[in-house]
């Protein structure tokens, strides 16, 4: 896990913070063991969560966690950089007349 957590800096560089909770199953379940895994990133200004459970392979689940964690880390980065792409105001048929007369 430590791992994980370390290689998530690839993808931003400010992290301030990174907590990983698994939860295990209570032993009376009759289904498969399902597994909850919860990571919570500080970023500058924000906390990321995620949080992904259901599980029944452990290891399946914090590769799940990490993968949606690095995804939303990156989407995070774009914003911070200003890469998020804005879409310009529809122009008005109004409009479009006031501006060839």
């Amino acid at each position: 896990m430590r791992d994980k957590a370390l290689k998530l800096e690839e993808f931003f560089k400010h992290i301030m913070s990174c907590r990983v909770v698994v939860e295990a199953p209570h032993k009376h379940h009759h289904q498969g063991k399902q597994f909850n895994v919860r990571i919570d990133i500080g970023v500058p200004g924000n906390e990321i969560v995620v949080n992904r459970d259901h599980h029944e392979d452990v290891y399946v689940a914090l590769r799940d966690a990490f993968d949606a964690a690095k995804r939303q880390l990156e989407d995070y980065a774009r914003k911070t950089r200003g890469d998020v792409k804005t879409h310009e105001p529809k122009r008005t048929e109004e409009r479009d007349n006031s501006i060839s007369e």
